[in-house]
Protein backbone atom coordinates (compact mmCIF):
# COMPACT_ATOMS: atom_id res chain seq x y z
CA UNK A 1 0.00 0.00 0.00
CA UNK A 2 2.89 2.19 0.72
CA UNK A 3 4.18 2.40 -2.38
CA UNK A 4 1.17 2.36 -3.82
CA UNK A 5 0.88 5.84 -2.22
CA UNK A 6 4.33 7.04 -3.53
CA UNK A 7 3.41 5.85 -7.07
CA UNK A 8 0.24 8.14 -7.12
CA UNK A 9 2.67 10.99 -5.70
CA UNK A 10 4.83 10.60 -8.47
CA UNK A 11 1.95 10.01 -11.23
CA UNK A 12 -0.27 12.71 -10.71
CA UNK A 13 1.87 15.74 -11.12
CA UNK A 14 3.39 13.74 -14.11
CA UNK A 15 -0.44 13.67 -15.54
CA UNK A 16 -1.41 17.25 -14.68
CA UNK A 17 2.24 18.31 -16.52
CA UNK A 18 0.72 16.35 -19.64
CA UNK A 19 -2.68 17.60 -19.52
CA UNK A 20 -1.71 21.13 -19.32
CA UNK A 21 0.54 20.72 -22.12
CA UNK A 22 -1.54 19.16 -24.12
CA UNK A 23 -4.03 22.00 -23.29
CA UNK A 24 -1.78 24.58 -24.12
CA UNK A 25 -0.66 22.89 -27.83
CA UNK A 26 -4.78 23.04 -28.30
CA UNK A 27 -4.78 26.53 -27.70
CA UNK A 28 -2.00 27.61 -29.87
CA UNK A 29 -2.61 25.73 -32.55
CA UNK A 30 -6.25 27.29 -33.41
CA UNK A 31 -4.26 30.72 -33.43
CA UNK A 32 -1.86 29.02 -36.05
CA UNK A 33 -4.45 28.52 -38.15
CA UNK A 34 -6.00 32.09 -37.72
CA UNK A 35 -2.36 33.27 -38.80
CA UNK A 36 -2.58 31.06 -41.74
CA UNK A 37 -6.23 32.98 -42.55
CA UNK A 38 -4.88 35.88 -42.37
CA UNK A 39 -1.97 35.92 -44.66
CA UNK A 40 -3.83 34.36 -46.72
CA UNK A 41 -5.98 37.54 -46.96
CA UNK A 42 -3.05 39.83 -46.37
CA UNK A 43 -1.39 38.06 -49.75
CA UNK A 44 -4.65 38.41 -51.54
CA UNK A 45 -5.91 41.65 -50.66
CA UNK A 46 -4.41 43.71 -53.08
CA UNK A 47 -5.57 41.06 -56.03
CA UNK A 48 -8.62 43.01 -58.42
CA UNK A 49 -10.56 40.09 -57.02
CA UNK A 50 -9.43 38.82 -53.63
CA UNK A 51 -11.99 36.00 -53.45
CA UNK A 52 -10.59 34.11 -56.55
CA UNK A 53 -6.71 33.90 -55.24
CA UNK A 54 -8.36 33.09 -51.68
CA UNK A 55 -10.28 30.13 -52.80
CA UNK A 56 -7.68 29.01 -54.97
CA UNK A 57 -5.05 29.14 -52.13
CA UNK A 58 -7.39 27.11 -49.94
CA UNK A 59 -7.88 24.56 -52.58
CA UNK A 60 -4.64 23.68 -51.82
CA UNK A 61 -3.49 21.18 -49.16
CA UNK A 62 -0.81 23.28 -48.60
CA UNK A 63 -2.50 26.78 -48.92
CA UNK A 64 -2.69 26.75 -44.97
CA UNK A 65 1.51 26.17 -44.12
CA UNK A 66 2.61 28.55 -47.09
CA UNK A 67 4.23 31.61 -46.71
CA UNK A 68 4.59 34.55 -49.02
CA UNK A 69 6.42 32.71 -51.85
CA UNK A 70 4.17 29.55 -51.52
CA UNK A 71 1.52 31.63 -51.49
CA UNK A 72 2.61 32.73 -54.90
CA UNK A 73 3.34 29.27 -56.04
CA UNK A 74 0.20 28.00 -55.12
CA UNK A 75 -1.67 31.11 -57.37
CA UNK A 76 0.83 30.31 -60.09
CA UNK A 77 0.11 26.29 -59.68
CA UNK A 78 -4.05 27.23 -60.55
CA UNK A 79 -2.97 29.50 -63.28
CA UNK A 80 -1.46 26.65 -65.01
CA UNK A 81 -3.86 23.98 -64.17
CA UNK A 82 -6.81 27.03 -65.43
CA UNK A 83 -4.14 27.05 -68.18
CA UNK A 84 -4.67 23.67 -69.25
CA UNK A 85 -8.30 23.39 -69.04
CA UNK A 86 -8.46 26.38 -71.38
CA UNK A 87 -6.33 24.47 -74.23
CA UNK A 88 -8.21 21.60 -73.57
CA UNK A 89 -11.53 23.62 -74.11
CA UNK A 90 -10.21 25.16 -77.15
CA UNK A 91 -9.67 22.12 -78.27
CA UNK A 92 -13.18 20.70 -78.12
CA UNK A 93 -14.46 23.86 -79.79
CA UNK A 94 -12.10 23.89 -82.92
CA UNK A 95 -13.35 20.35 -83.31
CA UNK A 96 -17.09 21.15 -83.15
CA UNK A 97 -16.87 24.35 -85.75
CA UNK A 98 -16.60 23.89 -89.33
CA UNK A 99 -15.65 27.25 -90.38
CA UNK A 100 -11.91 27.38 -91.26
CA UNK A 101 -11.73 30.94 -89.84
CA UNK A 102 -13.06 30.03 -86.48
CA UNK A 103 -11.43 26.81 -86.27
CA UNK A 104 -7.80 28.70 -86.88
CA UNK A 105 -8.67 30.90 -84.01
CA UNK A 106 -9.65 28.32 -81.77
CA UNK A 107 -6.39 26.22 -82.87
CA UNK A 108 -4.66 29.68 -81.98
CA UNK A 109 -5.88 29.63 -78.67
CA UNK A 110 -5.50 26.27 -77.94
CA UNK A 111 -1.85 26.65 -78.91
CA UNK A 112 -1.35 30.39 -76.67
CA UNK A 113 -3.23 28.58 -74.04
CA UNK A 114 -0.08 25.67 -74.37
CA UNK A 115 2.55 28.31 -74.28
CA UNK A 116 1.01 29.91 -71.13
CA UNK A 117 1.71 26.55 -69.27
CA UNK A 118 5.05 26.63 -70.79
CA UNK A 119 5.84 30.05 -69.44
CA UNK A 120 4.16 29.69 -66.37
CA UNK A 121 6.53 26.58 -65.82
CA UNK A 122 9.19 29.08 -66.59
CA UNK A 123 7.67 31.93 -63.61
CA UNK A 124 7.46 29.43 -60.82
CA UNK A 125 11.41 28.23 -61.96
CA UNK A 126 12.05 32.25 -61.38
CA UNK A 127 10.33 32.40 -58.40
CA UNK A 128 12.24 29.34 -56.80
CA UNK A 129 15.16 31.08 -57.99
CA UNK A 130 13.83 34.43 -55.96
CA UNK A 131 14.11 35.85 -59.81
CA UNK A 132 10.72 38.31 -58.98
CA UNK A 133 11.13 40.55 -61.27
CA UNK A 134 11.27 37.45 -63.67
CA UNK A 135 8.42 35.55 -62.30
CA UNK A 136 6.39 38.54 -63.05
CA UNK A 137 7.42 38.39 -66.53
CA UNK A 138 6.54 35.33 -67.14
CA UNK A 139 3.04 35.44 -65.42
CA UNK A 140 2.41 38.79 -67.94
CA UNK A 141 3.30 36.72 -70.89
CA UNK A 142 0.84 33.36 -69.83
CA UNK A 143 -1.76 36.19 -69.71
CA UNK A 144 -0.94 37.61 -73.24
CA UNK A 145 -2.40 34.29 -74.31
CA UNK A 146 -5.68 34.90 -72.73
CA UNK A 147 -6.08 38.17 -73.66
CA UNK A 148 -5.32 37.91 -77.32
CA UNK A 149 -7.46 35.12 -77.01
CA UNK A 150 -10.68 37.05 -75.52
CA UNK A 151 -10.00 39.87 -77.61
CA UNK A 152 -10.17 38.01 -80.73
CA UNK A 153 -13.46 36.12 -79.04
CA UNK A 154 -14.79 39.80 -78.73
CA UNK A 155 -14.24 40.71 -81.78
CA UNK A 156 -15.67 38.55 -83.61
CA UNK A 157 -18.67 38.37 -81.55
CA UNK A 158 -18.43 35.09 -81.25
CA UNK A 159 -20.98 32.94 -78.72
CA UNK A 160 -18.80 30.90 -76.44
CA UNK A 161 -19.93 28.65 -73.66
CA UNK A 162 -20.56 30.55 -70.40
CA UNK A 163 -18.23 27.67 -68.28
CA UNK A 164 -15.31 28.95 -70.78
CA UNK A 165 -15.82 32.32 -70.26
CA UNK A 166 -15.56 32.11 -66.66
CA UNK A 167 -12.41 30.10 -67.00
CA UNK A 168 -11.00 32.94 -69.14
CA UNK A 169 -12.14 35.63 -66.36
CA UNK A 170 -10.60 33.37 -63.43
CA UNK A 171 -7.75 33.46 -65.18
CA UNK A 172 -7.18 36.80 -65.78
CA UNK A 173 -7.99 37.38 -62.26
CA UNK A 174 -5.65 34.42 -60.83
CA UNK A 175 -2.65 36.55 -63.35
CA UNK A 176 -4.03 39.80 -61.11
CA UNK A 177 -3.23 37.93 -58.05
CA UNK A 178 -0.09 35.87 -58.64
CA UNK A 179 1.17 39.58 -60.25
CA UNK A 180 0.37 42.01 -56.70
CA UNK A 181 1.52 39.51 -54.80
CA UNK A 182 4.96 39.03 -56.19
CA UNK A 183 5.10 43.08 -56.75
CA UNK A 184 5.10 43.00 -52.91
CA UNK A 185 8.18 40.80 -52.26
Amino acid sequence: MGSFKAFMLVVLPLYHVILLLLLTSFQHAGKLVSADDKLIETECHNAEVPATCIQCVNSDPQGKLADRVGIAAIVINCLSSNADILAKNMSTLASRVQDKSLKSLFRGCEKGFSQAKSDLSTAMNRLKSKDYDKTNHFVRTALQQEIFCMENVVDLKLTIPSDILFDMRVYEELSDAAMRIIDRF
